[in-house]
């Protein structure tokens, strides 16, 4: 996790790298851009050159301006993506959370949508060769593939990624240009004036349509940012140019055979412009290479989806699921729920649609809302580093406009498919939402006690051998901020819940912060030999094993001479044997909830729903569940009544 600074420095490896990991979503677009802007339409010289128009200037202000030049700026410690970015901003208003949840829900719905879109893109133009085959079939065989492995890790295949995504590009560049040089002047399609030509020229329903199909060429801007950690800044903005130029000069080819059609309604299902443009005999090379290229970019949706999901475990935004690391390479988890939940979502999108220009319709309006969350955060990040005033409102102003157009222009698509995606964010968004406010819920109802009272008592306790030792050394983990502070909870079980003797006593806290990948603890002597707090500091990309930092934490305080944990039994002490150590974990049970409102109360069911498929607090810790004993105490979330009862003789 060291290396950020050397991920910055540009170099061959990381341009590579940015190429195979960055650019799966937005490279593959030509696939199917260019048949969502036509669909049924009669060819037109003001349509197609427009069409590029558009296509170009979007690359340039939504891509280029916003992400590559000005989002790639909010680094944090060398980390990028939306929860990086509410990362950086949350202590500015608590309302940000709202446009943070929102995004990620988002682009998590964008990942289920990504791979059947992509993949029937590429398998479709098999059909060329093989008019009866079963694409549907294929795409679900590929999709099921590719969810398997995941479990296995992805670094070996994932090194073969930049290779392979520079054969496609540098292809996509070059039969673009083997069109171009049949009609050179079709480079004047990138002047604005065309763009503006065809949204005029179109009824306002029908520039509306347009502006939504041409959106799909920007939909995988948000990776540049999601996998900054990857590349670094210097690698995208130099990969960035390579992959902007061989997009255009594909689009451009494609453009050239479509006017060579000028005035036929064409069907570009059955001719597809990305492979009529391709030589007879390169074409199944071509299918070959556009089908492997799919799967990068799926799979770059999907590892995306695992880092956006561990974030949200660790920002208390999600459910503790269990969380697996295949691989030792940097960023490389798995997590079987999301991963599986993934592909069901992935076949019912092609069961569903079955047909890529189908799934079109389905594809780009939660990516807008994710866009729109982003640019909210961005300009916050840009007030924070005190950019003047003026330059935020016209960055807010610019894309808001930009933004809230596209979001318009997919509105139309939400019958035709679009409820699909936006169904899948809703849901994904009460489960973070309620995650969220239901540990809100729950932390106004713990009540924490001064624990410096307590002091005398649990020296007393802990040499009172009346009461049966329950372990040398036992650990509680606490939510109190604040070292003077204890739950009451704690105190009870120390002291009145089964008397709880011990030669030290632990306090485990742990404080999610800002810097991805932070690990720092501090040590407060509560009460020398007796009554210790470790505060653990992990960033939000930090796994989170407690047992193991716990354990690292006492060794180093050991070899200081800060704290002994000999076995205090005599037959054990003379021979230097290490005592035994007992986690206890206090599990909150719910209660009476009849004072909390009708929404409250939803919120609670709700969310002890979502406990019953969560990890456990020991489990999501890291615990080794053979030290581990846990405690069910109630949480009173009401004053019990007044109840009179009268005694008679």
């Amino acid at each position: 996790m060291s290396n950020h600074k050397d991920l910055h420095k540009l170099s061959a490896a990381g341009f590579l790298i940015s190429l195979g990991i960055i650019y799966g979503d937005i490279g593959t677009s030509p696939l199917y851009v260019f048949k969502a802007i036509v669909g049924q339409r009669q060819i037109s010289e003001t349509l197609i050159l427009g069409g590029v128009s558009l296509i170009f200037w979007t690359l340039t202000l939504q891509t280029t301006l916003k992400y590559v030049v000005i989002t790639l700026r909010a680094d944090n410690k060398g980390e990028g993506g939306i929860f990086s970015l509410f990362s950086l901003v949350r202590r500015k208003a608590k309302w940000l959370i709202v446009p943070a949840v929102v995004g990620g829900c988002a682009l998590l719905a964008d990942g289920i949508i990504t791979p059947p879109i992509t993949i029937s893109s590429a398998i479709e133009g098999l059909q060329t060769y093989y008019p009866n085959l079963p694409t549907v079939y294929v795409v679900m065989a590929i999709i099921t593939a590719l969810f398997i492995i995941q479990q296995f890790g992805t670094s070996l295949v994932g090194k073969a990624f930049g290779p392979i995504m520079f054969i496609w590009f540098t292809m996509m560049g070059f039969l673009g240009v083997t069109y171009i040089v049949h009609d050179p002047w079709v480079i004047r399609s990138l002047n604005p004036y065309y763009a503006f030509k065809l949204l005029t020229s179109s009824s306002s329903d029908g520039a509306f349509i347009i502006l939504g199909a041409v959106f799909l060429c920007t939909t995988g801007a948000e990776a540049l940012y999601s996998d900054l950690g990857h590349c670094g800044k210097a690698n995208i903005r130099v990969s960035w140019i390579y992959v902007k130029i061989c997009l255009i000069l594909n689009y451009l080819g494609q453009a050239v055979w479509l006017l060579q059609r000028n005035g036929h309604v064409m069907d570009l299902n059955a001719q597809n412009p990305f492979y009529q443009i391709m030589p007879t005999w390169f074409l199944i090379y071509g299918i070959g290479i556009a089908t492997v290229a799919a799967i990068i970019a799926s799979q770059a949706l999907i590892s995306g989806s695992f880092t956006l999901i561990a974030e949200a475990v660790r920002l208390n935004l999600w459910p503790k699921v269990r969380i697996n690391y295949p691989s030792e390479q940097k960023g490389q988890l798995y997590v079987p729920s999301v991963n599986w939940l993934l592909w069901a979502g992935c076949l019912g999108v092609v069961l569903i649609f079955k047909h890529s220009d189908k799934m079109e319709a389905a594809y780009g309006l939660s990516i807008t809302v994710a866009m729109l969350m982003t640019t909210i955060l961005v300009s916050k990040f840009l007030k924070r580093k005190k950019v003047p005033n003026y330059i935020i409102n016209l960055f807010l102003a610019v894309y808001l406009l930009i933004e809230g157009t596209f979001l318009t222009g997919n509105l139309h698509k939400f019958l035709d498919g679009g409820w699909f995606t936006l169904s899948i964010g809703f849901l994904l968004f009460t489960v973070m939402w309620t995650w969220h406010t239901a540990r809100k819920i729950r932390n106004r109802y713990v009540k924490f006690v001064e624990i410096e009272d307590y002091f005398d008592i649990i020296k007393e306790l802990s040499s009172d051998e009346s009461v049966p030792k329950y372990a040398s050394q036992l650990v509680y983990l606490t939510s109190a901020n604040f070292n003077s502070e204890i739950e009451s909870k704690i105190v009870y079980s120390i002291l009145q819940k089964q008397p709880k003797r011990a030669d030290v006593y632990w306090l485990v806290h742990v404080d999610v912060v800002d810097e991805p990948y932070k690990r720092e603890y501090e040590v407060d002597h509560l009460v020398p030999n007796k009554l210790i707090r470790i505060d653990f500091k992990l960033g939000f990309r930090v796994e989170q094993q407690i047992n193991l930092l716990f354990r690292k934490v006492v060794e180093d305080l050991v070899k200081k001479g800060e704290v002994d944990i000999t076995s205090t039994y005599k037959s054990l002490n003379k021979h230097k044997i290490v005592g035994d150590f007992r986690f206890v974990v206090i599990e909150k049970i719910f209660s009476r909830s009849h004072n909390l409102s009708f929404v409250e109360r939803f919120i609670m069911d709700y969310y002890k729903q979502l406990k019953k498929v969560s990890l456990s607090e020991e489990r999501g810790f890291g615990l080794d569940l053979s030290f581990v004993t846990v405690e069910k105490v109630p949480l009173v979330l009401a004053i019990p009544e007044a109840i009179e009862i009268h005694r008679v003789n």
